[in-house]
C-alpha cells in the first residue's frame, strides 16, 4: 500500500552518477517531509567518475577517492536513505515495490515505492570464450573494477599485459598500462583501432599508438584466454597466433544493464537500452524514470536512438528525472554523439555522423579532410592536426566531424558540436566568429578550413 502524496516514497536503484543525481536533485526541490528518499547501491562507492579510472590506473590521479564527487555519508547527510552494497533483484512493477538483497549477508526484503528511477548503468562486454573468467581478466566499469586490476598489478611479477578491444576504454587503458611500465599489445577485432572513427582517420591512431611502443594486432579477434597451472592468466589466443599476457583487459564495450528492467516487462531498444520519453520516464510507465548508461537516447543527427555510455549524459539524465520526480518539469532532448579522449599526447575527438552511420540513416553526403595544426604555424609548439568533415549532399548540413591531433586538438570538436546541435550548414559555419591569436589557432582555425573545403564540394555536387 503506497503512502499519502504528502509523504511519496521514491525509490533509486543504483548509486553513480545518474542515480544520484536524480536523487539530489528530488531532495533539493522536495523535503524529507514531502518525499522519501531510498537509494540501492550494490558497490562499495557512490558518485564517482568511471571515466576517471584509467587515469587512476596510470597514475595519473594519485588516490580513488580524488574519482568520488560524494560519499555515501553526504548523501545521507541529505535526507537520502543510501543503502550501499544492496542489490535490487527484483521490481514488482503491479504492487509498486523492489526485492532488494544485503550483498554481504545474504537478506533479502522488499520496499514499496510511489516512484522509481532505475539507473543501472552498464556492463562491461565479457566474450563467451574458455578462460575469460580466469584471474587476471578484468572489465573496468566501475571503482571495484578498477581496485581490482590494480590490486591485480600489484602482486603481478611478469611485465606483459594484453588489451582485448581499441575502443576508447582499449586505448585509455593501454595507455594506463604503458604508464606502469607493461609491455603493452592491443589486439582488435577491427582494421583499425578506434571504431567510433572512420577507419582512415582511425589510422592515424594506430600509426600513433605503436610510434608510443604499443602492439597493435589488427583483424584478430581473441578465441581464449591461456592459463597457467595455477589458474591463473598466461596467454591470450586467436586463431593465428598467442601474445603472452599477465594481465588481460577487456575494452570491448558495454552494454545496457538492462536484465532487471526486461524481467520486469519494462520496454527496451534495439540496442537493449531502456527506453524513455523527453522527460526520461520509461515508455508507458507514468511512475518510473530511467536514465544514464541503461538508457537508448535519441541522436540529432540521424533521428535514430543510440546507446551511447558517457558521464555527461547520465548526469544529465539524472538533473531532468530529479526535477521531474520533485514537481518540475526539464527534458534531455537527444544527443549528437560527442567523444574526446587520448592516447599519451594523441587526442581523438568525434562528434555526429561516421560515413557507414550516415548510409545506414540513408544520408547522402561529402566528405572532406584537412591537415592544419593548433596553432599559428610560426608559432612554437604548433603540431599538426587532421580533421575530417561530412556534410549533407544538396543542403549542406553539417552531419559529422573527427579529429585527430596534438596538444589542442580535442577540445575543437565542441565547435562542431555546437554547429551541429544548431543544425547549421557548413557554408554557415565559416563565418563563425571564433577567438583567434597565434598561441591558439592559425587564422583560419583547422575546423572552419574543413568547413569552406566542404561547402565547395557541396556546391560543386
Amino acid at each position: 500500500m503506497n503512502m499519502s502524496a504528502a509523504n511519496e516514497r521514491l525509490v533509486v536503484i543504483g548509486g553513480d552518477a545518474a542515480g544520484m543525481s536524480a536523487a539530489s536533485q528530488a531532495r533539493r526541490l522536495k523535503g524529507p517531509g514531502e518525499l522519501e528518499i531510498v537509494a540501492f547501491e550494490r558497490g562499495h562507492f557512490t558518485s564517482y567518475s568511471a571515466c576517471g579510472i584509467p587515469y587512476w590506473v596510470g597514475g595519473d590521479v594519485e588516490d580513488r577517492d580524488q574519482l568520488i564527487a560524494r560519499t555515501p555519508e553526504e548523501h545521507r547527510a541529505r535526507d537520502i536513505d543510501l543503502r550501499m552494497r544492496t542489490e535490487v533483484t527484483e521490481i514488482d512493477v503491479a504492487g509498486q515495490r523492489v526485492r532488494a538483497r544485503d550483498v554481504d549477508s545474504g537478506a533479502e526484503s522488499w520496499t514499496s515505492y510511489d516512484k522509481l528511477v532505475i539507473a543501472t548503468g552498464a556492463r562491461p562486454i565479457r566474450p563467451e570464450m574458455p578462460g575469460a573468467d580466469a584471474p587476471g581478466v578484468h572489465g573496468v566499469q566501475t571503482l571495484d573494477d578498477g581496485q581490482a586490476l590494480l590490486d591485480t598489478l600489484a602482486r603481478t611479477r611478469g611485465r606483459n599485459a594484453v588489451v582485448v578491444g581499441a575502443g576508447y576504454i582499449g586505448v585509455e587503458m593501454a595507455e594506463a598500462l604503458i604508464n606502469r611500465g607493461y609491455e603493452v599489445t592491443v589486439v582488435n577485432r577491427g582494421s583499425e583501432p578506434m571504431s567510433t572513427l572512420d577507419a582512415d582517420m582511425g589510422r592515424l591512431v594506430h600509426e600513433a599508438m605503436e610510434g608510443m611502443g604499443i602492439t597493435m594486432v589488427n583483424d584478430a579477434e581473441v578465441t581464449k584466454v591461456l592459463t597457467g597451472d595455477d589458474g591463473r592468466v598466461r596467454a591470450v589466443a586467436t586463431e593465428d597466433a598467442e601474445y603472452p599476457a599477465d594481465v588481460v583487459v577487456l575494452g570491448i564495450g558495454v552494454r545496457p544493464e538492462t536484465s532487471l528492467a526486461k524481467a520486469a516487462g519494462l520496454p527496451v531498444g534495439h540496442h537493449d537500452g531502456l527506453l524513455t520519453d523527453l522527460a526520461m520516464r520509461v515508455r508507458g510507465h507514468e511512475n518510473i524514470w530511467a536514465g544514464g548508461d541503461c538508457v537508448e537516447v535519441l541522436d540529432l543527427v540521424s533521428g535514430q536512438e543510440r546507446h551511447i555510455a558517457l558521464g555527461t549524459h547520465a548526469n544529465k539524465h539524472g538533473q531532468v528525472i530529479g526535477a521531474n520526480v520533485g514537481g518540475g518539469y526539464a527534458t534531455f532532448p537527444g544527443v549528437v554523439g560527442t567523444a574526446v579522449s587520448k592516447v599519451c599526447d594523441l587526442e581523438i575527438a568525434r562528434t555526429g555522423l561516421r560515413e557507414k552511420d550516415a548510409r545506414r540513416a540513408g544520408l547522402r553526403f561529402e566528405t572532406v579532410t584537412v591537415e592544419s595544426t593548433s596553432r599559428a604555424g610560426y608559432y612554437p609548439g604548433a603540431s599538426p592536426m587532421t580533421v575530417k568533415m561530412l556534410a549533407e549532399r544538396r543542403t549542406g548540413r553539417l552531419l559529422g566531424v573527427q579529429i585527430v591531433g596534438r596538444e589542442g586538438a580535442g577540445k575543437r570538436v565542441d565547435i562542431a558540436a555546437v554547429a551541429l546541435t544548431a543544425g547549421m550548414t557548413v557554408e554557415a559555419m565559416t563565418a563563425l566568429d571564433l577567438g583567434y591569436a597565434p598561441p591558439f589557432s592559425p587564422v583560419w582555425d583547422p575546423v572552419l578550413v574543413a568547413a569552406r573545403k566542404a561547402a565547395l564540394k557541396v556546391r560543386a555536387s
